[in-house]
């Protein structure tokens, strides 16, 4: 969900864009993105980016398309380099898919998988991985400190509810984050990390824009070749307006930075997620009817899977949440169970209300 005073400010902006109080004379999605208003509100958005995250100077924040799948081929496409390769950690199907679309563009090598244990876990990047997987090379010449070209996680998994809750540093090349469904709910420590993008539509906007930020050294990396949309170099000198952005998404992101500062910035955004996952981990813990399958210390924030152990049992909870009025707790079709998603703006009342028909579904069980 988006913050309802945010949705408020664009019902009210709809019919007519007011920028910091001046009437623009058409609504928001009627705009030139060439326009100085919008170019403003995009520099705007950009500051509070920086200001939130604490993005360091020598790194560039994008406004792309194409959300986290144009990423999966955005980031081997500008950054694996011929001869070298390219190490994942796969947490579960996001960064399974990621991996296996940046094959086609360079040599991958999986350092380690949960897949086995049903992505029940996160999976850590660390020098132990990299050098046994050196090891495996035909060029037992070449150190691990120049045979790769980044290493890659996703550091929340929605559909398997894992989360990466620090990330690795000291690795011998970039680390590449997909933080989409988490993004903005906790700081990130830019130390090591080369590269974080976002698809926005969890936590700070709708579906429509793609944030990433990369590092300086970075941007020239990427062959002259490749198309001019997915070419950080290029969006970068551009300033993300080298085509049409999406004009309406990225306006709805500004209005969201804005709530998410006023409310106290990312320090109190990871409050509340702490709050609202407990409440309900400790919910799942204490019944007798559901549990949650993911190990402890990587159950994530945002996205708690949880199940009865019945299919059929499952899909009754979800209909008897559906009728009072909770919503979207149908488990992802590759998993199925049960998922609920404690993005920023969900109150602590949410979470009530569904342990509340938690409970009151297992009593009726009995």
């Amino acid at each position: 969900m988006l913050p309802p005073e945010v949705i408020e400010q664009v019902r009210a902006d709809l019919p007519e864009w007011h920028w910091h109080g001046v009437a623009q004379g058409a609504s928001v999605m009627e705009v030139s993105h060439r326009g100085k208003a919008f170019e403003a509100l995009i520099d705007e958005a950009e500051q509070d980016l920086r200001d939130l995250l604490a993005i360091p100077p020598n790194y560039r924040v994008l406004f792309m398309q194409g959300g986290a799948w144009g990423q999966f081929a955005c980031v081997p496409m500008n950054l694996l380099r011929p001869g070298e390769r390219a190490g994942y950690a796969v947490s579960g199907g996001w960064s399974k898919s990621a991996a296996e679309e940046a094959q086609k563009f360079g040599e991958v090598s999986v350092l380690a998988s949960s897949e086995s244990d049903h992505f029940n876990r996160a999976v850590a990047l660390n020098r132990s991985l990299i050098e046994n997987s050196e090891k495996g090379t035909s060029s037992p010449n070449k150190s691990a400190d120049s045979a790769w070209s980044y290493f890659y996680l996703c550091s929340n998994e929605t559909v398997y509810g894992n989360e990466t809750h620090s990330l690795p540093k000291n690795l011998p090349a970039p680390l590449v984050v997909d933080a989409s469904s988490h993004f903005l709910s906790r700081g990130i420590d830019f130390e090591g990390v080369g590269l974080v993008y976002a698809g926005a539509q969890k936590n700070i906007g709708p579906a429509g824009v793609t944030i990433v930020i990369v590092r300086d050294d970075l941007l020239d990396r990427a062959p002259k070749a490749i198309p001019a949309v997915w070419h950080y170099a290029h969006m970068a000198k551009h300033k993300s307006l080298f085509n049409t952005p999406p004009v309406f998404s990225i306006y709805v992101t500004a209005l969201t930075l804005k709530w998410i500062k006023k409310e106290g910035g990312l320090a109190e955004m990871e409050r509340r997620a702490v709050a609202r996952s407990s409440m309900l981990y400790e919910a799942i813990d204490a019944s007798k009817v559901f549990t949650a399958p993911v190990a402890n210390e990587d159950r994530s924030r945002m996205n708690v899977v949880f199940d009865t152990g019945n299919p059929e049992r499952d899909a009754a909870f979800v209909k008897f949440c559906d009728s009072r009025g909770l919503l979207s707790l149908k488990g992802h079709r590759v998993r199925g169970g049960m998922r609920a998603s404690l993005y920023n703006a969900m109150p602590i009342e949410g979470i009530e209300t569904l342990v509340a028909a938690m409970r009151e579904f297992e009593t009726s069980l009995a």
